[in-house]
């Protein structure tokens, strides 16, 4: 069964040109005219969005801002005149996982939409059964299902994503994670991440956890885990 997406823009015309051809390529497709519309409609039911950034109303980002805050973690392809790259930042930095500028190419559209569906698809690391609330080493302590990691009972200030690969390596452990497979379940579909910022992520986590980073191991050529045995 095809995915269902929703296109919003206050410009018909772009509208019915990306409705034409998505349905064409066998997607299910509603269109908004307006952010507004757009939040009425959006359902469950919607795998991914296809959102303009300047619309009249409520803006793009606003929209994007707002379907987060409520805990709707819809793919979104930002769709905009703008191509700064403040403007990619702002809404990367919301929760969007691509960003395509006007004039586009609808080819270009359609194999990105492609893309996106299918690395949500493969988002492979199931969570660990039976689901565990706290994981514990030590006096290293993550709260699974907050957002607290303590050492020796003070708290240690990690940003969002430090925080979800912590997470996620200690969900997983003594699993391998690769830098793919921890981009599709922190980052989702952003196809501007590479590989390199999860390395960049995890010596910062290992820094803020001082002693305690050392249990963040890299298996070379297959990716990171977490040894507790690693001596501490």
């Amino acid at each position: 069964m095809k995915a269902r997406i929703l296109v919003v823009d206050d410009e018909k015309d772009i509208c019915d040109i990306l409705q034409f051809n998505l349905e064409s390529e066998g997607y299910i497709v509603d269109v908004a005219n307006s952010g507004e519309e757009a939040l009425k409609m959006i359902t469950d039911i919607h795998r991914l969005i296809i959102l303009d950034v300047m619309m009249g109303g409520i803006s793009g980002f606003k929209v994007a801002g707002k379907l987060r805050e409520s805990g709707n973690f819809v793919p979104i392809i930002f769709l905009t005149a703008k191509n700064r790259e403040n403007d990619m930042l702002t809404g990367f930095s919301l929760g969007g996982d691509d960003y395509i500028a006007k004039p586009f190419s609808v080819k270009e559209v359609l194999v990105r939409v492609k893309a996106l569906l299918k690395r949500v698809s493969l988002s492979t690391v199931p969570p660990a059964e039976p689901v565990e609330t706290n994981w514990k080493y030590k006096e290293l302590n993550i709260d699974l299902s907050g957002t607290r990691v303590t050492i020796g009972g003070n708290e240690v200030a990690l940003t969002k994503k430090e925080f979800e690969i912590l997470s996620l390596l200690a969900r997983t452990s003594p699993s391998v994670l690769t830098r793919e497979e921890i981009l599709n379940n922190v980052w989702g579909m952003n196809e501007f991440v590479l590989d390199r910022t999860v390395d960049v992520h995890i010596t910062r986590l290992r820094k803020k956890l001082g002693d305690y980073g050392s249990i963040i191991v890299n298996r070379s050529g297959f990716g990171y885990y977490l040894n507790i045995d690693s001596g501490i």
